[in-house]
């Protein structure tokens, strides 16, 4: 299986790559996020991918961070999620709007994405609301600073602990305000826990 390209990017298109790793073009489906994080064309690039198989093809989906490849694969996992919708929606939302989204229920930010009704949105939320504090975000214990997906992290840190989505994402984003970016996770989860507690 491939889990990540590191190579040079070759051009872009409107939902794909081509990154050249070795002289081999992979050819890798992407959302706008994705593409609009490569960087120009010529210069190194990482990209974290998803095989995807079936019957008589074979696709490689790209994504700036593994963060975002394990939104896919939980957004794939829902009925009627196909790989086009679980890229649109990563594309109309980061990692950790989703999260937050899902978290508290809020259907209309989900159904924000192309090709997302609200039936579909809602179908996400009831069925991701469980799974949002399962996510491996990849953050390693030797992690300083806060990635992206820090906030989405420390929600599911509170929501392990007993609190309710709510509590947990009014709880984080009020933390995350008044740290700012760079914070550590674990500066976050702290944080939050006093303000959650406080409330």
């Amino acid at each position: 299986m491939i889990v990540h390209l590191k190579g040079r990017l070759d051009s872009t298109g409107i939902d794909h790559a081509v990154i050249d790793v070795g002289g081999v073009g992979y050819l890798v489906g992407a959302s706008a996020r994705t593409l609009s994080a490569l960087g120009p064309i010529g210069e190194a690039c990482t990209v974290f991918t998803e095989l995807l198989v079936g019957e008589d093809f074979q696709r490689l989906v790209g994504f700036s961070s593994a963060d975002e490849r394990d939104w896919f694969r939980l957004l794939t996992g829902v009925q009627g999620v196909g790989a086009r919708v679980a890229l649109a929606i990563l594309s109309a939302l980061e990692p950790v709007d989703l999260s937050r989204a899902i978290a508290s229920g809020d259907k209309a930010m989900v159904a924000r994405a192309n090709g997302v009704g609200p039936k579909l949105a809602q179908r996400i939320v009831m069925e991701l609301k469980d799974k949002v504090g399962g996510i491996a975000l990849g953050l390693g214990p030797a992690v300083v600073n806060a990635a992206p997906g820090a906030s989405a992290d420390a929600v599911s840190a509170l929501l392990n602990l007993g609190f309710r989505p709510n509590e947990a994402s009014v709880a984080v984003a009020a933390a995350d305000e008044e740290l700012g970016p760079g914070a550590s996770l674990d500066a976050l989860v702290r944080l939050a826990l006093r303000k959650a507690s406080k409330a």
